[in-house]
């Protein structure tokens, strides 16, 4: 698996590995467009740290509200500030700019679960 392989998890987030050991969070376009706007997110404190399965962030939506879950143990490294003010960046932008936060795995491997572009595009079909 290359380093820089977007993978994705059942629960419509995706995972973007940097090239410093970081991975940035997000959740897909589908997530976005099933919840529909979002109108607040409130995000872990940065030096936190998760462990894979924790809730970590509460999105509320005009729809519904939803949590996202820490996909691997590590520690929160960064959170998107912009959205604090601009939650909408999540349906503007949910694979760019409406990212959640980063998180630097205590175990990368952690990732070799989760699909492949290929893949969550089959499940989500």
């Amino acid at each position: 698996m290359a380093v820089s392989e977007t993978k994705y998890t059942e629960e419509h987030e995706w995972l973007r590995p940097e090239d410093d050991g970081v991975v940035v969070v997000g959740i897909t376009e589908y997530a976005a467009e099933q919840l529909g706007d979002i109108v607040y997110v409130e995000l872990p404190e940065e030096g936190t740290t998760v462990t894979k399965g924790d809730e970590i962030v509460v999105i509320e939506s005009v729809k519904a509200a939803s949590d996202i879950v820490a996909p691997v143990d590590g520690e929160i490294v960064e959170v998107n500030e912009a959205l604090a003010d601009n939650p909408g960046l999540v349906n503007e932008d949910p694979l760019g700019d409406g990212w959640f936060f980063k998180i630097k795995p205590s175990d990368m491997s952690q990732l070799d679960e989760y699909m492949d572009e290929d893949a969550y595009k089959e499940m989500i079909s």
